[in-house]
């Protein structure tokens, strides 16, 4: 499945990857998806908001169980973040059938579409529509940089934009979803655990910063003289830093924009975007505040307007704590009964390790990252896994999990799986 799914949408330069929504490498990665579907004899539906389905039993049936993740990047992502858990989510099932499992609940295996956003600016774009989260006209209203609505991409790509909206109906027909995903982060790097349980996702949010000078020639304007939004600017990137670190939160400029974005010529506009995240939303709150007052303050002293808009906003996550505290117990206690970490293999070699051995042996870790699991999390009881990342590095061709640490996802992700449809 890897050699399959890895030349899709990858830059020869940078060796990352270009999986925006509704483009052709979209298109190829659901082209994938869907023929690991029916080569299984699962059922393939896609949904009124895009996303895929794979339905081992009734798609109408209730009470269904339902792992997944996503197969769109960010630009130049990495090669795990969202496929690790598509394809492991295929490789889990392909497990339980070598045990002999028996189901006896429907199964879904999940392609979220757009969860990263890097093509219309907003995250997780599938599952909001599903969850309610994000409406129609909300959805209609969002464009790329080329100004191609979101509506006028789904229908290029053959999915009908009329269609869209909150599906309450589908959700309510699953018991439990788990989404398994790369670490993004060193915490299990750091520790014997080539697996761990997710415990909550942090608050966090993206504001558009705008910044707005007079635009003049670089060589023959005074300083004094000068309304430049490039100076406001790098000053809120500094509040910014200065801010998060103050907190114990994070915040990042990562995108820019610049009006006319000449050499020789004083910007009229910079644009920037602020993605910042915190432990609590009190915590974030007064975070982003500090940098919009920093960013005013600066731009009264410079002569530049700035405005303020929260494009997006997703509150603390606590995934359910039964199910959490469900599938950390399982773990731990089926890792002991196979001694630890360095047992053999998934399927015919036996089954791999996750875990340090012993109660308590796997880890629960909060996340800063946000995730499809945590926009179901109101409607449906969802948990996560996460899988060792020894770089720490996410976001970038360089994030990467080891083939053992992945066999031991697979692993991890088909017990998790037999307890819940197979009991």
């Amino acid at each position: 499945m890897w050699r399959e799914l890895s030349p899709i949408g990858r830059d020869r330069d940078s060796g990352g990857y270009r999986r925006y929504a509704w483009t052709g490498a979209d298109a190829d990665c659901r082209a994938w998806f869907r023929a690991q579907a029916e080569s299984r004899g699962l059922t393939h539906e896609v949904d009124r908001n895009g996303n895929q389905w794979a339905w081992l039993g009734d798609p109408a049936g209730r009470d269904a169980v339902v792992t997944g993740s996503h197969l769109d990047s960010v630009p130049d992502g990495g090669a795990f973040d969202g496929p690790l858990g598509v394809v492991s989510a295929f490789a889990a099932l392909d497990e339980l059938r070598a045990r002999g499992a028996e189901f006896s609940r429907p199964l879904a295996i999940s392609n979220f579409v757009d969860e990263e956003g890097a093509r219309f600016g907003l995250a997780c774009v599938g599952s909001r529509l599903t969850a309610g989260r994000l409406t129609a006209e909300q959805a209609g209203r969002l464009t790329d940089a080329d100004g191609v609505t979101l509506p006028q991409a789904m229908e290029r790509a053959g999915h009908d934009p009329e269609a869209v909206g909150a599906d309450p109906e589908r959700l309510g027909r699953i018991a439990a979803f788990v989404e398994l995903h790369v670490e993004q982060g060193r915490a299990l790097a750091e520790g014997p655990h080539p697996v761990g349980v997710a415990s909550a996702i942090w608050p966090h949010g993206r504001w558009r910063f705008d910044f707005r000078g007079e635009a003049n020639h670089a060589g023959t304007t005074r300083l004094a003289d000068r309304r430049d939004p490039m100076l406001t600017y790098a000053h809120t990137v500094l509040a910014a830093r200065e801010h998060a670190a103050g907190t114990g939160a994070l915040a990042t400029f990562g995108k820019v924009a610049v009006d006319p974005n000449g050499v020789n010529a004083i910007a009229s506009l910079v644009r920037g975007w602020l993605d910042s995240r915190a432990a609590d939303e009190e915590t974030l709150a007064e975070l982003v505040g500090a940098v919009e007052r920093s960013a005013a303050e600066h731009g009264a002293a410079d002569g530049v307007g700035v405005e303020v808009t929260r494009e997006s906003f997703t509150p603390v996550v606590e995934f359910a704590g039964g199910l959490r505290d469900r599938l950390a117990a399982l773990l731990a206690r089926l890792d002991a009964e196979r001694g630890g970490p360095g047992s053999a293999g998934a399927g015919s070699r036996g089954p791999a390790s996750y875990g340090a051995g012993g109660p308590g042996a796997v880890p629960i870790l909060p996340t800063g990252a946000g995730h499809d699991a945590g926009v179901l999390s109101a409607a449906v009881p969802t948990a996560m896994l996460y899988v060792r990342n020894p770089t720490g590095v996410s976001h970038s061709p360089a994030e990467f999990a080891t083939e053992d640490d992945c066999t031991a996802g697979v692993v991890a992700l088909a017990d998790v799986l037999e307890d819940l449809a197979c009991r």
